[in-house]
């Protein structure tokens, strides 16, 4: 399809296209992997986060395939067909959008002219074996979304096209085809039967020869794509700049293409003389983050389901999984919404780790924005500064007058973070605190025993570790943590908050503020 010649620009909406949009090699170094694949006539899958390139490299892919003019390549998207999950519905669906593609990409027709839709369990198998008979070159399917697929239709669907594959012999078939996905193959069997080991077959797809991941941008990438609209229209983006984006994205591919839009469209207004700075950049992720777009509701929706909530919960609480090979974490980990580096878990990038909190802590945060109106920075400066032993205080009286009703609705209606609880409503606490004036630094991995904040105001910094007391050790393991941490962020106070879950204790025992002096720092431990 021809295109009107325009200025290209950053895309955050579908695929990215040649000559119209910014954008790096959509191959990212696995072209030549992919096309060993083909030409051996493999069967692959191809998984990766949301709006991470995914559609874009497909493409590309069946574009460059077509032109060598060794196969016939075609795109079919199955997203739509996720609603049916009977093959008796969803197989005729799949072989429709497979029909659609060849009428209106002139391929040669005559596919599934004589199908028999009563024979669910085989009319895609015999369609494309029909169809592979009658053309003069192999063909090559790339099946995008096929993870929204669910139910026997599934089911179906992976069964005949292993029908096909190993019947090729005998019975021409697809030289080819590519599964693509948020998933992995291994998640396919826990969607299809979560309660399962087997389909009936050794595996959901185990014809498959391998599995690729699309990496994400490095920040050498990050500064060659914004270079592209630097010499389109003579716009800088100052290295400092893109070097805090990709800090905070990790090189996420919509994240990077996102802020960059924000700051030409939206900030800067085209107004091309304007060099694109790390404020500017700081700002167009604050605009993000507040217009709470498509692409963070699909990402933080996944908060909700109870294999996500068993990897999140414990990375909120510092705490560890028991298995870091288990199906929910891979599956989060296929997700974007957690990265490993070093053996260390941690959200994917500081954005979403930003988002995460807000999504939990959304209810308390408003609750305390409507009930408690003075609750704002001018109650808390002392001397041009944020007083934060006061804040503390005030937040303990508000925990012991409201932690029951906030554990409570965690537990059945939040998402069922009631064991975070603690830890959502202080960082809701600080946040309506410092909202219009400051922001809060994020620190939360697996493993750590603790998270670490730093409450960030007018320039100043003010660490904070939170930390379940589960015994008296905890406390000087947090002092000696908390102390390291202040070094980090280059403060010479700081204030360990522990929850105390002993039910067993009154409230008088638990609602404490002891000052500590670790390595010449002021530390304040703060019981909860």
């Amino acid at each position: 399809m021809l295109r009107p010649k325009r200025r290209p620009f950053f895309n955050v909406a579908g695929p990215c296209f040649p000559g119209e949009h910014y954008m790096l090699d959509p191959f990212r170094g696995i072209a030549d992997e992919l096309m060993d694949l083909i030409d051996n006539g493999q069967y692959f899958v191809i998984h990766a986060a949301r709006q991470s390139g995914k559609t874009t490299l497909l493409k590309e892919l069946v574009n460059r395939i077509n032109a060598q003019g060794d196969y016939y390549a075609m795109y079919c998207s199955l997203e739509a067909v996720g609603t049916f999950t009977e093959p008796e519905k969803g197989i005729p669906e799949i072989v429709g959008k497979i029909r659609n593609y060849i009428r209106h990409h002139n391929l040669s027709d005559g596919f599934a002219k004589d199908a028999d839709y009563s024979r669910a369990g085989d009319v895609l198998n015999w369609s494309l074996v029909d169809y592979c008979r009658s053309l003069d070159k192999p063909l090559v399917i790339f099946f995008d979304e096929a993870d929204c697929l669910g139910g026997e239709t599934l089911i179906s669907f992976l069964r005949q096209l292993r029908e096909g594959y190993i019947s090729r012999a005998s019975a021409p078939f697809v030289h080819s085809v590519a599964l693509i996905g948020l998933r992995d193959l291994r998640d396919y069997k826990v969607q299809i039967r979560p309660d399962s080991t087997t389909l009936g077959i050794a595996s959901p797809f185990n014809i498959a020869k391998k599995s690729f991941t699309l990496r994400n941008f490095t920040q050498t990438e990050v500064v060659e794509l914004y270079a592209q609209h630097t010499a389109e229209t003579g716009q800088i983006f100052e290295p400092q700049a893109t070097e805090y984006v990709f800090e905070q994205t990790q090189g996420q591919p919509w994240l990077v293409n996102a802020i960059a839009c924000n700051c030409v469209e939206k900030i800067t207004k085209k107004n091309y003389s304007i060099p694109i700075t790390k404020d500017l950049a700081d700002q167009a992720i604050q605009n993000l983050i507040l217009e709470w777009g498509v692409h963070f509701d699909s990402m933080m929706d996944k908060l909700q389901e109870p294999r996500v909530r068993s990897i999140i919960k414990p990375l909120i609480l510092g705490e560890d999984v028991a298995d870091r090979r288990s199906n929910d974490y891979l599956y989060t980990k296929d997700l974007g919404l957690i990265r490993e580096l070093n053996g260390r878990v941690e959200p994917a990038n500081p954005i979403y780790a930003e988002l995460m909190i807000r999504t939990l802590n959304w209810n308390p945060l408003k609750s305390i924005e409507g009930e408690y109106e003075n609750y704002t920075v001018p109650r808390y400066l002392k001397d041009g500064k944020l007083d934060m032993d006061f804040l503390i205080r005030d937040f303990q009286a508000y925990w012991r007058e409201n932690s029951e009703i906030w554990v409570t609705r965690y537990k059945t209606h939040l998402y069922q973070y009631d064991e975070a609880a603690a830890h959502l409503v202080i960082q809701a606490f600080f946040q309506r605190v410092i909202n219009g004036g400051g922001y809060i630094i994020r620190e939360m991995a697996l493993g750590r025993k603790r998270a670490d904040l730093c409450v960030v105001y007018d320039n100043h910094k003010y660490p904070v570790e939170l930390k379940i007391l589960r015994k008296e050790q905890d406390i000087a393991k947090g002092l000696e943590q908390l102390s390291i941490y202040m070094d980090k962020v280059g403060s010479d106070a700081g204030w360990l908050v522990l929850f105390d879950r002993d039910t067993e204790k009154c409230w008088d025992e638990k609602i404490y503020t002891k000052e500590e002096i670790v390595d010449g720092k002021r530390i304040v431990v703060v019981g909860c």
